[in-house]
């Protein structure tokens, strides 16, 4: 039996091969445009789009930019895992968690869970603009044995769980926007701060500083020290998350009962 891939050793080998080649967004006809458009390579082609017009500038608003970065590399990891012998990759939801799970005996059975973070860099080079943000910490991190909408499974189920962070500078004056690109592959615990990454929301923020994301210095020593901190950590439960916790605590139940009805009854 071939051995398990360390799935964080092999995940920053393939982020080390991506490149983020998208140059803009696409327009189907401009005052600009001439026909037939022939290109010789993707170098020529990028300048004839943008001479014709069809070439317009990514968004600049982080968020959006942030999205164009993680869909790209999501796309490119995934099938980076579909090549890989015994492994099986499943797609998230937009707003769900993780991103993307690995699961398969290629990686050591089990579920992986897969987040990706995309931040800009601050003027100083040295922190990021935001503090990045590494869970929900009023939903399924602080109930993590039950299964919140939105996720694939409870988080207690995940045999382990990745940040794929990407760090870029933003240029004003190009239609990528994107340079230098960094991408950092971290356990969430070990790049974690003591702050929420928002003073409106319930968030678990990350260290901000840029050289302690690249070695897992954040601020605590143990993965039971981070648990510890942010369980306990008073989020706010809004209504409309008690009335979710509800449901799921009563299904919960009454699965249990059903179960222990089965084994009363005992074998047919």
């Amino acid at each position: 039996m071939a051995k398990a891939l360390d799935l964080g050793s092999w995940m920053q080998d393939q982020c080390a091969d991506f490149r983020f080649d998208v140059g803009g967004v696409f327009q189907r006809e401009s005052d600009f445009a001439w026909w037939p458009l022939t290109a010789s390579g993707p170098v020529e082609l990028e300048e004839r789009l943008t001479q014709g017009g069809h070439l317009l500038p990514l968004p600049r608003e982080p968020a959006a930019l942030a999205n164009v970065l993680e869909v790209s590399i999501v796309n490119f990891l995934a099938l980076r895992v579909l090549a890989v012998t015994g492994a099986q990759v499943h797609r998230g939801t937009e707003r769900g968690y993780p991103d993307f799970e690995i699961g398969g005996p290629a990686f050591g059975g089990g579920f992986h869970a897969v987040d990706v973070k995309a931040a800009r860099r601050a003027p100083s080079g040295r922190q990021t603009q935001s503090r990045i943000t590494l869970y929900t910490g009023n939903t399924y991190f602080k109930w993590p044995d039950l299964h919140w909408p939105g996720t694939f499974r409870p988080y207690s189920d995940y045999a382990s769980h990745l940040d794929v962070i990407m760090i870029y500078t933003l240029n004003p004056d190009s239609n990528a926007r994107v340079e230098d690109l960094e991408i950092i592959v971290q356990e969430p615990w070990r790049i974690a701060s003591r702050e929420r990454s928002s003073t409106t929301r319930e968030y678990i923020g990350a260290i901000t500083d840029i050289s302690g994301l690249r070695t897992g210095a954040g601020a605590f020593e143990t993965p039971a020290q981070f648990y510890d901190y942010w369980r306990k950590f008073p989020f706010k439960i809004s209504a409309q998350v008690q009335r979710q916790l509800q449901r799921l605590l009563t299904a919960t139940q009454d699965e249990l009962a059903r179960l222990r009805a089965r084994q009363e009854l005992g074998p047919d």
